[in-house]
């Protein structure tokens, strides 16, 4: 996955997040909702607020939904909840923390 898109769900997304909850044999959340794509198919969604997240089981989508958690942690001001998803980021992906 070389492009991923991470942005608030609309009411057009309704069928997909329902998919991929099927998939993660998983509700679909309620609510706001962030979502994940690449190639213009999504492969997790995280509700915002509280909740679990869901990923496509058949797509490596660890990364994807870090992403989410930081994007959540950002839009709900709480730098505490964004440190802890970059340092979860960074692992993922292996970066070396800046000194």
């Amino acid at each position: 996955m070389t492009h991923l898109t991470v942005r608030p769900a609309v009411s057009a997304d309704h069928a997909a997040i329902e998919r991929l909850a099927a998939l993660d044999s998983a509700s679909p959340p309620r609510g706001s909702v962030l979502v994940a794509e690449a190639d213009s198919r999504m492969l997790a969604a995280l509700p915002l607020g509280s909740g679990r997240p869901i990923a496509d089981p058949f797509e490596p989508t660890a990364e994807a939904v870090a992403l989410l958690e930081l994007r959540a942690a950002q839009l709900s001001g709480r730098r505490e909840a964004s440190r802890r998803a970059i340092h979860r980021l960074r692992a993922l992906l292996r970066v070396p923390a800046r000194a």
